[in-house]
């Protein structure tokens, strides 16, 4: 009995598998290297990572779900060409998790955690300075993640895990990322002074504000649907 047949190696052992393959899928969208309407074949995925049609086909199904991926057929499986509409739902759903995270952060955050969330910041800021926009899309994701964390509801952070990656996404196609940073600094300067109300003014400033960047830079400023 092979690791992936058995009951235990299916819950670890391609379990882990699965989430690699997830990730570098990913990955590869949210740099660009696979484009929108790009097809995904199970077995060319699998035999890419290295893993089995198992762990291909479940990591598959996940990014489907995340809105990374759809099924054209049931057969062919493409990056999905998201719409003006998919990007304003994810920032209705950023401002309206977000801004509740953030408003938790300014009236739980203890010295440690503000101490970590300063260390976040500062690593988004050379992130930003290296001019790399993985490491700064991944910087500032590690920054909205802690906020989240720091804000202690475990519902909210479920909720707002299936988002990540397209948010990771969208602040890899941020074209002025030192704004962005200093955004960031002024949500932490408000949480780290436990003024609950400016924070969370801050934080529906600054996606609001990123909403129309997003838009600007996706669609041209149109009002019509179109794909990315």
């Amino acid at each position: 009995m092979t690791e992936e047949q058995s009951p235990v190696g299916n819950s670890t052992g391609t379990g882990w598998l699965r989430d690699q393959v997830c990730e570098g899928i990913r990955d590869q969208i949210i740099t660009g290297r696979l484009g929108p309407g790009d097809r995904l074949v199970e077995r060319d995925v699998a035999e890419e990572f290295g893993v089995s049609r198992i762990p291909a086909r479940e990591a598959i199904r996940i990014l489907m779900g995340e809105g990374f991926l759809e099924a054209l057929s049931p057969r062919r499986i493409v990056v999905k060409q998201l719409s003006r509409r998919d990007v304003l739902n994810l920032f209705d759903l950023r401002e309206a998790l977000e801004v509740l995270a953030v408003r938790r952060a300014a009236e739980r955050a203890d010295e440690a955690q503000l101490r970590q969330l300063r260390r976040l910041l500062e690593s988004a800021r050379k992130a930003t300075d290296s001019g790399r926009p993985e490491r700064v899309s991944r910087a500032n994701t590690a920054f909205h993640q802690y906020i989240v964390e720091i804000a202690g509801n475990d519902l909210l952070a479920r909720t707002l895990e299936p988002l990540e990656g397209r948010l990771r996404w969208l602040f890899h196609q941020i074209d002025d990322p030192a704004s962005v940073w200093e955004e960031h600094r002024r949500i932490y300067e408000t949480v780290a002074a436990a003024d609950a109300e400016a924070a969370a003014a801050r934080a529906l400033s600054h996606v609001r504000h990123y909403r129309e960047v997003a838009l600007r830079l996706l669609f041209d400023g149109s009002d019509s649907s179109g794909a990315l």
